[in-house]
């Protein structure tokens, strides 16, 4: 249930670029939470659902959204909002950034709530916003979410980073909730870094889920994972607490143990024997793991980062090797201290 009405008055505007799942779900947080929300859909079809419907049927289908939400594909509607949430894909987030400038005021903050390194550049998306908006204020919101627990109302909780706490409070204010819990940080650059690799590290998973090998195996995995994270994340001055936190080590453990995952589905269909091209063409969601692994090894190479699950996922997704050989030859590196 949405707020009383005289509750509303001071709630920020709220605009959603992106209507897939998880932007769907953050409108409905948002307009439940009493405040008004605009969505934007690249999708005819998905703006009319949820208009006509009250409905993503596309990509959260069953779940009845607020029925406040006004979704159009028009990105000049997001005139007036106060938080511009950017939900779209990472690697199409700098195209849509460029449409939507001549729309927003310099004022108004961009919420990151993609997760991944933008390929042709390999640029965390706050680069990429910072060169597009240089003045805007800018949040990342990160965490171990599935977009349908959240529309539903099960508890939930998030890192909001931003170097602006006034607009960390005020966002945590207006969309927080007893089942979405938002903790504040500064660090944007370890709450970014931590939802990108993730999404990597859940596609490994996903392939030994796939082959069978074992629970042992997967726990030994999400560890190493971890480490490979914060190695990752200090050398471009993420701090180490926030890769423990909700946007590391809660994300991490969430996208490695359930095939809600895209990433972790990704990686199941792949150990089960299917092949890359054919998984890739045929999927309606994007897994953004595919996309971050092979800029995340050049990045490795380019800076002499030793990431052997990056390296071999990377193997697998854009190399061509076969699972087995990949699995074999992680199995038998020389053994090492665990710090």
């Amino acid at each position: 249930m949405s707020l009383p009405e005289e509750d509303n008055i001071n709630k920020p505007k709220i605009g959603v670029v992106g209507a897939g799942a998880w932007g769907t779900a953050l409108a409905h947080l948002s307009a439940r939470a009493g405040c008004p929300v605009r969505l934007w859909a690249r999708e005819e079809d998905v703006a009319r659902s949820v208009n006509e419907r009250n409905e993503n049927e596309m990509f959260l289908a069953g779940i009845k959204l607020e029925k406040s939400i006004m979704a159009s594909t028009n990105l000049s509607d997001m005139a007036g909002m106060d938080f511009i949430f950017m939900v779209v894909p990472a690697q199409f987030v700098r195209t849509v950034l460029g449409d939507l400038k001549a729309h927003i005021s310099e004022k108004t903050a961009i919420v990151l709530c993609a997760k991944g390194i933008e390929q042709s550049t390999g640029k965390l998306m706050s680069e990429v916003v910072t060169e597009i908006l240089p003045k805007s204020p800018l949040v990342v919101l990160s965490g171990p979410t599935f977009a349908r627990e959240v529309a539903e109302g099960l508890p939930s909780a998030v890192t909001i980073a931003s170097k602006y706490q006034r607009v960390t409070e005020r966002l945590s204010e207006a969309i927080g909730q007893p089942t979405f819990r938002p903790y504040a940080s500064r660090d944007v650059i370890g709450a970014e870094i931590g939802g990108a690799l993730k999404n990597v590290f859940a596609i490994a998973c996903g392939i030994i889920t796939g082959r069978n090998m074992g629970d042992n195996a997967r726990a030994a995995l999400i560890t190493r994972s971890l480490s490979e994270m914060v190695r990752f994340g200090e050398k471009f001055g993420a701090e180490r607490s926030t890769m423990m936190g909700l946007c590391g080590l809660g994300d991490l453990i969430l996208t490695c143990s359930s095939p809600q995952s895209r990433n972790m589905s990704l990686g199941i269909a792949i150990g089960k024997g299917k092949s890359v091209e054919e998984l890739m063409t045929d999927r309606k969601t994007v897994a953004e793991g595919y996309h971050t692994s092979s800029v995340l090894a050049r990045i490795c190479k380019e800076e002499d980062l030793d990431l052997p699950l990056v390296m071999a996922v990377n193997d697998i997704l854009h190399k061509g090797r076969d699972v087995d050989t990949v699995i074999t030859d992680l199995l038998n590196r020389p053994f090492v201290s665990e710090i």
